[in-house]
């Protein structure tokens, strides 16, 4: 088996690692999918990685034929309407990696164009979008780590991802239990990346403030009983994410930061709806999904008031 066709659906600060990766290696066997304005803008904006210009292929879903490999990189909120489209992409043998955050996409993806076509994998990037313009660090990124669900053994698949990868610069990992792997990324993602949102401050104040680090902590047992009720065994012990600048804002501070609105559905959204289906009680989950909810209210200007002079 080898992987010569690749799409990526989603040229966001996740889908730029591949593009960054893969363009060169593959030339007109990699291309971006999109539609309407956005195939437009890309087009003739291309993206800015790392300072570098890069023009891209752009193709509409009905035009992409035979691919080997799908890279599903939308945002959460865009992946029911993209369901559609990975129909139209996804053939007899194609292979679809999710990209996205969280620990329900493969299901939702996999639901509507069979389960058979899905291999599980978790990101781990530290990415800025500013436009059309994305930076990260090649050398400091750990890339992509990847498995099939229920086969701790590489598979035939599993080694034609790797083969695909080599020298590519893309930093790539074989996981044998990929679903655990997940899960502890969702609960890091929890209890780290929405605590920050909320302040608007930097990575370090988890280290430096005991009240940062016992909301996260709070926040990383709630996932911990959701997960050990589904029957995936996590550490309870809070884990602090390795190697992370002091100063670093994660993805839903970025969003909050740019005025648009954030994955907290399927973050905080995700374990509410989980603690209600298994009887648990997710109260640090619930209180901190509602503020940022707030927070995006507040972006789109729903408390703009106009003042008024106050009467005696």
């Amino acid at each position: 088996m080898k992987i010569e066709k690749v799409a990526l659906l989603g040229a966001g600060a996740v889908g730029a690692y591949f593009i960054w990766g893969l363009s060169e290696c593959l030339g007109e066997k990699f291309c971006v999918v999109a539609k309407g304005e956005r195939k437009k803008r890309l087009e003739k904006d291309g993206l800015i990685i790392n300072g570098k210009q890069y023009a891209l292929l752009v193709k509409e879903p009905e035009e992409v034929e035979n691919v080997d490999l799908l890279l599903v990189s939308s945002k959460q909120d865009a992946l029911a309407d993209a369901i559609e489209d990975i129909r139209k992409i996804v053939g007899k043998n194609t292979i679809v990696i999710s990209l996205l955050n969280g620990v329900t996409s493969e299901e939702i993806i996999g639901n509507a164009i069979g389960m058979e076509h899905m291999m599980y994998a978790v990101m781990r990037i530290a990415s800025v979008r500013e436009g059309n313009q994305i930076t990260f660090s090649p050398e400091n990124t750990a890339g992509i780590y990847f498995g099939e669900k229920d086969r701790r053994e590489p598979t035939e698949r599993v080694l034609a991802v790797e083969e695909l990868f080599q020298d590519t610069g893309i930093h790539y990992h074989f996981m044998e239990d990929i679903i655990i792997d997940m899960w502890m990324k969702y609960a890091g993602n929890i209890a780290q990346n929405l605590p920050q949102a909320i302040l608007g401050v930097g990575f370090q104040a988890y280290k430096d403030s005991v009240h940062m680090h016992n909301i996260a902590e709070r926040l990383w047992k709630e996932v911990d009983k959701v997960a050990n009720a589904k029957g995936i065994p996590l550490t309870e012990k809070f884990l602090l994410f390795q190697g992370v600048k002091p100063d670093a804002r994660f993805s839903t501070l970025q969003d909050l930061d740019a005025g648009r609105h954030t994955e907290i559905e399927m973050l905080a959204g995700e374990m509410i709806r989980m603690g209600k289906e298994y009887g648990i009680d997710v109260p640090y989950c619930e209180y901190t999904y509602h503020l940022i909810k707030a927070l995006e209210e507040k972006n789109d200007g729903k408390f703009e008031y106009e003042s008024a002079e106050s009467t005696i």
